[in-house]
């Protein structure tokens, strides 16, 4: 465990749950308070990974949910933003120890921790080593957006020997017979794109969208997350009418980067995560008090 947290927000009160059921506890709170839970994606180790401590531990006193990205240099999701963050990562020095010292950082804060992770540097570093080492780190789960389920068991072992929660990418046109598949073989959540194509996107919301989660809730009783391409307080309000998880990433970075200076940045992520934050509750009953 982590030294107490001093943020603002603070962790649940009682015996600390291990990590993924922490995840799923995050998920039933917001939910209890008639709300999606906020989710940010950063970059392990950007802009620098001491810079990166500092910034998630301002938006830890805001989000619900972090999702660490693993750098990668050859992704095939992420878009320009998220592609230029992975890349100034790996320039400062990004190694998979770095990652684990983000994940651990986090611990003792209200945010439960999700990494996002290709499967090349994921199997390349080992996936019994990989589940073990980020279990020990603190992490819930691993979102795996290029891993197809055909090909999954060898994780899906792993993962599950060590309680490692699965986030699965769900594309609308996933057939009905994969998507059972998938929704048997995942946990923590499910992973829906708001818009087509990668990361990135401030253009509108897919017209599909309301009708594809529904789709997905009659496949799964796990909660359902929208991101890719959710990029403004509107969109982010959009979502969290129809979504159990509201995910944010090249959003955030924008703002990061358009903020100079370490501490003005971890400002920037909490203002912005604060600024999504505020249209969450869903209208249909009355906001809760704070």
């Amino acid at each position: 465990m982590n030294a107490t947290w001093r943020g603002t927000r603070q962790p649940p009160a009682g015996r600390e749950p291990d990590a993924p059921a922490r995840f799923d506890q995050v998920l039933a709170h917001a939910s209890a308070d008639n709300r999606a839970a906020l989710a940010t994606y950063l970059p392990a180790g950007y802009p620098t990974q001491a810079q990166n401590l500092r910034i998630l531990q301002r938006l830890a006193e805001v989000t619900d949910v972090i999702e660490l990205g693993w750098p990668y240099s050859e992704p095939s999701l992420d878009g320009p933003v998220i592609q230029k963050a992975a890349a100034q990562s790996l320039a400062a020095g990004f190694r998979v120890h770095h990652l684990l010292e983000s994940i651990h950082s986090l611990t003792a804060s209200p945010a439960s921790v999700l990494v996002m992770a290709y499967y090349p540097p994921l199997f390349k570093y080992g996936l019994d080593r990989a589940a073990h080492d980020l279990a020990q780190a603190g992490a819930a789960g691993v979102i795996l957006p290029d891993l197809p389920i055909e090909e999954a068991d060898d994780w899906l072992t792993a993962a599950q020997q060590r309680g490692l929660h699965t986030v699965f990418v769900v594309a609308p046109s996933t057939s009905d017979a994969r998507l059972a598949r998938i929704s048997s073989a995942a946990s923590g959540m499910l992973y829906a794109p708001a818009v087509a194509g990668v990361t990135g996107s401030t253009g509108p919301l897919h017209h599909a969208l309301p009708a594809f989660v529904q789709r997905l809730r009659t496949a799964t009783r796990l909660p359902i997350g929208v991101g890719i391409g959710v990029s403004t307080p509107a969109q982010a309000q959009a979502v969290s009418r129809i979504a159990d998880v509201t995910i944010v990433g090249s959003a955030l970075i924008r703002a990061i980067d358009a903020a100079q200076g370490t501490r003005r940045q971890g400002e920037a992520a909490a203002d912005f995560a604060r600024t999504l934050t505020t249209g969450l509750h869903r209208p249909d009953t009355p906001r809760a008090a704070a």
